[in-house]
């Protein structure tokens, strides 16, 4: 890679909300894997133990290129037994995706590593995934979140977040609340980050 600039950027969220999912479409939309190389699901998941439970339990990071910026992902664990792992991975980053399932909304998990960023004073990007689900409340889980970042007491800068909708297991996004279209990709999400999370 031959980046000029760089984002170092942590995913963050309840277990089971998708964050090894959309790095694993990350890392196949911008070309890390190539068309013919056979990709294992959840690639970041490479422990026995974590593929067995199906679950992240180690921190674990990756790059990608994107228009000249090397983005740094960490693939934070979702389970509130490992949320030192979490915690650590926080200080090693810029800024984070905060990811939120567009039906079940911000859970405790998402108040603590939330909370957790905020400390840091880590800009956040709201991506709301699965939201083709028949069962998705996107409006309201935005509401939520909101409701979330007003009790954790954050700053103007930091409510001033932007929202992007994803369909993770499909490597599809888009800017703002909706179902992205069936041609999108994950480019309106990567864009965000370069923008979003400071070099």
């Amino acid at each position: 890679m031959s980046a000029s600039s760089f984002r170092n950027v942590a995913l963050v969220a309840h277990v089971d909300h998708g964050k090894t999912t959309l790095v694993d479409a990350m890392l196949s939309s911008t070309g890390v894997f190539a068309s013919h190389e056979a990709k294992v699901d959840r690639v970041m998941d490479s422990d026995d133990q974590e593929r067995e439970r199906g679950i992240t339990i180690l921190a674990k990071a990756a790059s990608v290129e994107w228009k000249g910026t090397r983005i740094n992902l960490v693939d934070t664990p979702g389970h509130a037994d490992f949320g030192g792992e979490v915690e650590r991975a926080l200080t090693m980053v810029d800024g984070v995706l905060l990811l939120v399932d567009a039906a079940e909304g911000p859970m405790p998990q998402t108040r603590y590593v939330l909370s957790k960023a905020l400390a840091q004073h880590l800009p956040a990007v709201v991506v709301i995934n699965k939201v083709d689900r028949p069962d998705s409340r996107i409006a309201e889980v935005v509401d939520e979140i909101y409701e979330l970042f007003f009790d954790l007491e954050a700053s103007e800068a930091h409510i001033e977040f932007p929202i992007i909708s994803t369909i993770a297991r499909e490597g599809r996004a888009m800017v703002g609340m909706g179902v992205p279209d069936e041609s999108a990709d994950l480019s309106a999400l990567l864009d965000m980050i370069v923008k979003t999370v400071p070099e």
